[in-house]
């Protein structure tokens, strides 16, 4: 068992696990212009440089924070063996990770560095597998990744409303059908 690092203020020393508690926290509180490492550090009761100890930089926090928020994203569930059934499962679990922690979506997309880990992970995946199922893999991908960001987005902001929530999988089975038919007529893509 290791010792808490970090420099207390008072009391104890810090763990990478409270730190990254503190910070999501911090984050869905306050949405991104709250979490700093100087607002962590009081939060936490320690000096803002014995964080360092633990994450790199901020960008390093929100790596951190995504991998540990996105972890279930790519769990094997049951272990599906159509690609598009899979493309929803992770599509749906993503959304539902984005919607509970909408401000740590809107804190990776302002820090362009913090997109890695889980996140690039879920990103090659879902490449792989709509390359099973379309010409376009790369263009679906983005389609289907952003329709979860901004659904998962106003499902955050409407705070979890249950009829948003049936709306982005009805969405969601569309485009994979419009998807599925665009390859199945070979239409041509834009």
């Amino acid at each position: 068992m290791s010792r808490p690092r970090g420099r207390p203020t008072h009391g104890n020393g810090v763990t990478r696990d409270d730190i990254l508690t503190a910070a999501l926290t911090l984050l869905d509180e306050g949405g991104g212009q709250g979490l700093t490492m100087r607002a962590l550090a009081i939060r936490l009761g320690v000096t803002p440089m014995s964080l360092y100890h633990h994450v790199k930089d901020r960008a390093g926090l929100l790596r951190a924070l995504s991998d540990r928020v996105h972890a279930e994203v790519l769990e094997d569930r049951g272990g599906l063996v159509d690609p598009r059934a899979e493309v929803r499962a992770i599509l749906i679990r993503y959304y539902e990770a984005v919607s509970r922690h909408s401000q740590l979506t809107l804190a990776i997309f302002a820090t362009p560095e913090a997109f890695a880990g889980v996140t690039r992970q879920i990103t090659e995946r879902l490449t792989a597998l709509l390359a099973e199922i379309t010409t376009e893999p790369h263009l679906w991908r983005d389609i289907l990744v952003d329709h979860a960001h901004g659904s998962g987005l106003s499902l955050a902001s409407a705070h979890g409303d249950p009829g948003l929530q049936e709306q982005y999988r009805q969405a969601l089975d569309r485009l994979l059908r419009v998807c599925d038919d665009c390859e199945e007529e070979g239409r041509p893509r834009r």
